[in-house]
């Protein structure tokens, strides 16, 4: 176990890789082109996950995922593109949404997605994610509106079992705590350190219960990474007792294709994890190879759905902005809408917004609302405790 509580001795199957160096794949002149990438990003992968990567296509959708590209240097960005920087009450613990908390437990990923979020987290002198989770916890049991606990970092598998049961059980004895989620890819990027873990098995049947239930999300991103290892991974929780959803993000030159797209989502309901979000890209620093514009996520995403099976149906296109978690409804030929999903403003939950379409716009404050004459934008809020649903018209 590393200084960080990382459980790599239940991995002994799959070899990490912190260099491109360690990459027998990639020539020596790769790896010197990319060094001022990986001096800025960190990397790192496995062999088992290298092993998904078919190295004669230059463009195959695993490698674009975890192999640098100089491309993520001719960027503008913000490493905090949703500032959760605003959302933050305590080290490591972000309150957004007045039920929710985002517990950040974890330094390190199995491997490092190249269009990560919280690629801030992996540079060099970023301690948002602590080593100690106590001031979290508190302010959790403090906190009695909160029902809901997001478990991320980072990824939570990568801690040793031991100081997983440790956050967990120190959870489980708030009272009003009634879900526990654990955001996680190692099922994709080794899904050895859940198959191979029994205490880790016994842990979810242990905390699981009728009270306090655990849901495991994982982050399924491609169908390559579906592999029979990654499913039975994904059983194995099931059958401990976690209840399975999947959240992806749509990225340019990797699944922003519907027949892909599609096929991840149907795939995904038959081994019983359905896809939960499809995230558009953030602005983050270093993502804008990877960004595909609303309009065409909208359309992908639409034709994506009519591929899939009935329960891979289910996913919601949104963005996580600043001030919520923003569902894309439609597009026509002069208008895009949206709808709050979730708010961090609880005065905006379900709020209905148009906004002018713009066919080269990928993110929500790249737009304009739509004032032009003979257009109308409706604000329609909804889902408040008290069941009030009010309209609200405003015309030019």
């Amino acid at each position: 176990m590393d200084a960080n509580g990382t459980g790599r001795h239940y991995s002994n199957r799959v070899k990490y890789l912190t260099r491109l160096e360690q990459v027998p794949q990639l020539s020596g002149e790769e790896t010197d082109r990319l060094k001022s990438v990986t001096d800025l990003y960190a990397f790192q992968a496995n062999d088992y996950y290298l092993s998904l990567i078919d190295w004669n296509d230059p463009d195959d959708p695993i490698r674009r995922l975890v192999i640098p590209r100089i491309e993520e240097l001719t960027d503008i960005g913000d490493l905090d593109a949703s500032h959760e920087i605003d959302y933050t009450v305590a080290r490591g613990v972000q309150h957004k949404y007045r039920r929710t908390v985002v517990l950040l437990v974890s330094r390190t990923c199995a491997a490092y997605c190249r269009f990560c979020f919280r690629k801030r987290l992996f540079m060099p002198g970023n301690d948002e994610a602590p080593l100690d989770v106590e001031p979290g916890l508190r302010y959790i049991a403090e906190t009695p509106q909160v029902t809901n606990v997001l478990i991320s970092g980072g990824d939570p598998l990568m801690l040793s079992t031991g100081k997983l049961e440790h956050i967990i059980s120190r959870l489980s004895e708030i009272h009003h705590l009634r879900i526990i989620r654990i955001g996680t890819k190692v099922p994709g990027f080794n899904p050895y350190r859940i198959l191979d873990d029994g205490r880790l098995h016994a842990l979810i049947d242990r905390f699981s219960s009728r009270r306090l239930k655990i849901y495991v999300i994982t982050h399924f991103t491609h169908p390559h990474e579906l592999t029979e290892p990654a499913e039975n991974a994904v059983g194995v929780l099931q059958r401990s007792g976690a209840i399975c959803a999947n959240q992806t993000s749509l990225l340019a030159g990797i699944n922003d294709d519907p027949e892909i797209l599609g096929e991840l989502f149907t795939r995904l309901s038959w081994i019983g994890s359905p896809p939960y979000y499809m995230f558009q890209c953030r602005p983050t620093q270093g993502n804008a190879i990877f960004r595909v514009p609303l309009v065409k996520g909208h359309r992908i995403f639409q034709q994506a759905l009519a591929k899939a099976s009935d329960l891979g149906r289910r996913a919601r296109y949104v963005m996580s902005h600043h001030s919520g978690k923003i569902e894309i409804l439609g597009v026509d030929e002069r208008c895009i809408y949206f709808r709050y999903h979730r708010a961090a403003n609880h005065e905006d939950e379900g709020c209905f917004m148009i906004y002018r379409r713009d066919d080269r716009a990928c993110w929500f404050d790249d737009l304009k609302p739509a004032e032009s004459p003979g257009l109308r934008r409706v604000k329609t809020t909804g889902g408040r405790e008290d069941g009030r649903h009010i309209t609200e018209q405003i015309s030019n």
